[in-house]
């Protein structure tokens, strides 16, 4: 849908000044849809209100919904960036990123009855209950919650406090340490409660990067004065509580060694939808695990500068170094607007190697499989979508081909053709070539003669899709979709082998004018997968797990497949030289005794009489039949 005032609008934004400032988008009931900050007002507003061919499909929908914009002058971009990210926190635009979670807020809630409880909970539900929060990870509340009332000794059951009967007893949490069973009398009301801010003032730093730290600190203070002033049982229930809030992050996952704090963010995109996972890292151990959802922002550049602005406008807990899977627009004025905001030094990261390469890994791997359950995806989906990104398809390569050569020592030279489509094997588009012109091992031009008749075989079989789609008034789309073998051209080709492999399959390409992209397979000294093969170099694939399997998989797969049909082309050779080195006996007799018998042993235990009864052998040749392979 077209906009109906894009020429006013266009029009407007050719008056802006040329200063660094604010614009806010808005539709036509007066409310703001989209916020953004420009180095340049006047060039970065006017690209809106120009051709929409180079926009996102959120940015063209934005577009299509403005009917005015107002703007604010900055004195820097730096200014600019302060003020859009309060602009954004304020109104909350339809079509600026706002951290839209895979599961909603969370709360840590405090019951409002004579004995108080403690829950996590998902959204508010009673209005004289208190709440801490809201925090946008899951993780951290459940987790933190649950260290809270095992630490206090608190209750996670349902009973009623203090019960009543002569049959009541405790639970097994109470025996094992984990409950100061306040349903037998366990417990005075006083003491219960006293435990109850204990466990809320846990929780409100235990959810902040770096509060299990200082609330250890602040209970060995205790510890020292209750043990001066020969307070010991409340010096004793110090330790213990210090002891068990250790125990509990022993349990979480080590993944650094020294004391790294810092936040590592991936994303996984499939067409324009993009998800985003931030592992947050505290003392060497991963705290949290957070996934969002957003849509592609003109570019991923864009899109990972939106995230970093809106996650740390909202968090506001600013570590000293930020991870990412690639990089980010303005990325020196986010990293001056987080060390202000920060009180301290901030860097921005886009690892090439080692341990913060690996955590980068980790998070795509994670953004990843959350892309993969929203769509309920398989395994081998996702990693087509990752393969698509680490080539930089411009969407996911649905069908895959893959060539290999085959033969000994330039001997019966074969090429197979396999085919993935959606990350697995489609068989029924499986094809064999027996090599004609290239001859010596030529393995180059035995490639460019496979790939030459494949695509003339493609545009053969096309006409006849158009012919069909024409004589049933059937739609040639739906027809391509389900053809089998040449008809349908692959998203991608991969070749097995490098760059001398790949500049076959192009020449070839180029004379069909055709654009397909193209890599090689590359293997290392042990023939296993190594890395990704293009102009520019190498890809290394041996971090992206599911990428990895992938490209082995069909790697070993057209290695299989050609190297099969290699084996039973030579062997069916070797069988007929076997007959044919025999005096008399030509390929057409050959093939007549092994239509006859089946197997060499059949014809050697066969005598004279059987061979010469079968219809084109004589007397003669069942004898020289009988004396060379008596010998043999």
């Amino acid at each position: 849908m077209e906009n109906p005032k894009m020429k006013e609008l266009r029009a407007k934004s050719m008056r802006l000044p040329l200063v660094p400032g604010v614009y806010i988008m808005k539709n036509g009931k007066g409310e703001v849809i989209y916020i953004g900050k420009a180095k340049v007002l006047k060039n970065r507003v006017s690209q809106y209100f120009g051709s929409q061919n180079n926009h996102s499909t959120k940015v063209r929908r934005m577009v299509e919904n403005v009917r005015d914009f107002d703007y604010i002058l900055c004195g820097s971009e730096f200014e600019a960036l302060i003020l859009e990210c309060s602009l954004i926190k304020q109104n909350m635009p339809k079509y600026n990123i706002l951290l839209k979670d895979d599961k909603g807020y969370r709360y840590v809630k405090i019951t409002n009855e004579e004995w108080r409880r403690i829950k996590y909970v998902k959204q508010k539900q009673e209005e004289d209950a208190k709440y801490i929060g809201p925090y946008l990870s899951g993780f951290v509340v459940s987790e933190s919650v649950d260290a809270a009332l095992k630490i206090f000794k608190l209750p996670d059951c349902n009973r009623t406090f203090p019960s009543t009967g002569p049959n009541v007893r405790p639970c097994l949490r109470y025996y094992i340490g984990q409950c100061s069973a306040p349903c037998c009398g366990k417990i005075s009301l006083e003491d219960y409660n006293a435990a109850v801010d204990e466990a809320i003032e846990f929780l409100k730093g235990e959810v902040k990067r770096g509060g299990t730290k200082e609330y250890v600190e602040l209970l060995e203070v205790r510890m020292e004065h209750y043990a001066e002033n020969l307070e010991f049982e409340r010096a004793a229930e110090m330790r213990d509580r210090i002891n068990a809030i250790r125990r509990m992050s022993e349990k979480q996952k080590v993944i650094l060694t020294g004391s790294d704090t810092e936040d590592v963010f991936s994303l996984a995109r499939e067409d324009d939808r993009i998800c985003f996972n931030v592992l947050r890292i505290n003392d060497g151990r991963l705290s949290s695990s957070e996934t969002y959802f957003t849509e592609l922002d003109e570019s991923l550049e864009n899109t990972r500068a939106e995230m970093l602005k809106r996650y740390y406008t909202v968090h506001g807990d600013v570590p000293s170094k930020i991870i990412l899977d690639g990089p980010a627009a303005d990325d020196e004025l986010i990293e001056q607007w987080l060390t202000e905001m920060a009180g301290k030094k901030c860097r921005l990261v886009v690892p090439q190697k080692g341990r913060q390469l690996e955590l980068s890994q980790m998070s795509k791997n994670n953004a990843y499989e959350k892309l993969a359950q929203t769509h309920k995806r398989s395994k081998a989906d996702t990693a087509v979508i990752e393969l698509g990104e680490l080539l930089g398809l411009s969407s996911p390569p649905e069908f895959i081909e893959s060539y290999d050569i085959s033969h000994t020592a330039g001997a019966d030279a074969v090429g197979g053709m396999v085919v993935f489509k959606n990350g697995v094997p489609y068989k029924d588009s499986y094809r064999k070539f027996t090599i004609k012109e290239a001859v010596g091992g030529d393995d180059y031009g035995s490639m460019e003669e496979v790939l030459d008749r494949r695509f003339s075989h493609y545009f053969k079989d096309l006409e006849e899709l158009k012919e069909k789609a024409d004589a049933e008034g059937k739609d040639l789309e739906e027809l391509l979709e389900n053809a089998k073998g040449f008809a349908r051209l692959p998203d991608l080709i991969l070749m097995d082998g490098g760059l001398g492999q790949v500049h076959s399959a192009q020449k070839i390409l180029r004379k069909y004018d055709l654009d397909i992209p193209i890599f090689g397979m590359v293997k290392d000294s042990k023939h296993r997968t190594r890395a990704i093969a293009h102009d520019g170099g190498e890809i290394s694939i041996s971090q992206a797990r599911k990428v990895f399997a992938l490209v082995t998989g069909i790697q070993d797969e057209v290695h299989r497949y050609a190297i099969g049909f290699h084996h039973q082309k030579h062997s069916k050779g070797a069988r007929k030289s076997v007959l044919t080195d025999i005096p008399g006996i030509g390929p057409k007799k050959s093939e007549i005794l092994w239509k006859e018998f089946k197997t060499l042993d059949a014809i050697k235990r066969a005598d004279i009489a059987d061979l010469a009864a079968v219809p084109g052998i004589s007397n003669a040749d069942a004898v020289n039949i009988k004396k060379v392979l008596h010998y043999n």
